[in-house]
């Protein structure tokens, strides 16, 4: 996913991003960056999400990033989970990927990931 750098925050490696998904918050792991530059990441969701708590049906809307408070909500569509709770989100043509606990959910149906923590790896292509 290509995103902007919007400013660096407080958090070691904390950055503030802006993406055409929306706007986020994650820790940088790669060489410094300052606000207003541009790369392409993945993201790497490093906690483990409980079903039903962290990924929750979406009341519709769209596919995005959006930050309420200092949680970052993930919308997008449940791709798949394995039976060893290895799951991905489709989001914005990306794979994102995650492990998760819990009752099953319906694959292909849109929800949201809500997480504390996101893990952006730039891209060197």
């Amino acid at each position: 996913m290509n995103i902007i750098i919007q400013k660096i925050g407080l958090k070691k490696d904390e950055v503030f991003f802006k993406a055409d998904a929306g706007e986020g918050r994650g820790i940088w792991c790669g060489a410094q960056v300052k606000p207003g530059d541009l790369a392409e990441v993945e993201f790497e969701i490093p906690v483990l999400l409980m079903r039903w708590v962290d990924i929750i049906p979406a009341g519709g809307g769209e596919h995005g990033i959006r930050l309420e408070g200092d949680i970052v909500v993930l919308t997008g569509v449940l791709d798949n989970i394995e039976e060893d709770g290895t799951g991905c989100l489709q989001l914005d043509g990306e794979l994102i990927m995650f492990e998760s606990l819990g009752e099953p959910m319906a694959l292909g149906s849109l929800v949201e990931v809500r997480t504390r923590e996101i893990r952006l790896y730039p891209i060197f292509l």
